[in-house]
C-alpha cells in the first residue's frame, strides 16, 4: 500500500477555514480521501460539505 497526503481545509466554528494536513496508509486516492473526511468530521463535529480539499499525493517510499 502507498501513503497519501491529504491537503485542504475545513470551515471552523469560529467562520474562518482552518486549514489541515492528513497523510493516510491507503490502497487509492480516493480511498484516502474518504479516510480525511470522516476524521476531520468525526474528530471536529464538521458535516462534509464544510471539508474543502485541495489536493491528494503520494508520498514517496522513504
Amino acid at each position: 500500500m502507498s501513503v497519501f497526503r491529504v491537503e485542504g481545509s475545513f470551515n471552523a466554528r469560529r467562520g474562518y477555514w482552518q486549514p489541515f494536513t492528513k497523510s493516510h496508509e491507503a490502497e487509492s486516492p480516493e480511498q484516502a480521501r474518504e479516510w480525511a473526511l470522516s476524521e476531520i468530521g468525526g474528530c471536529h463535529g464538521v458535516k462534509r460539505q464544510r471539508i474543502r480539499i485541495t489536493s491528494v499525493s503520494e508520498v514517496p517510499a522513504a
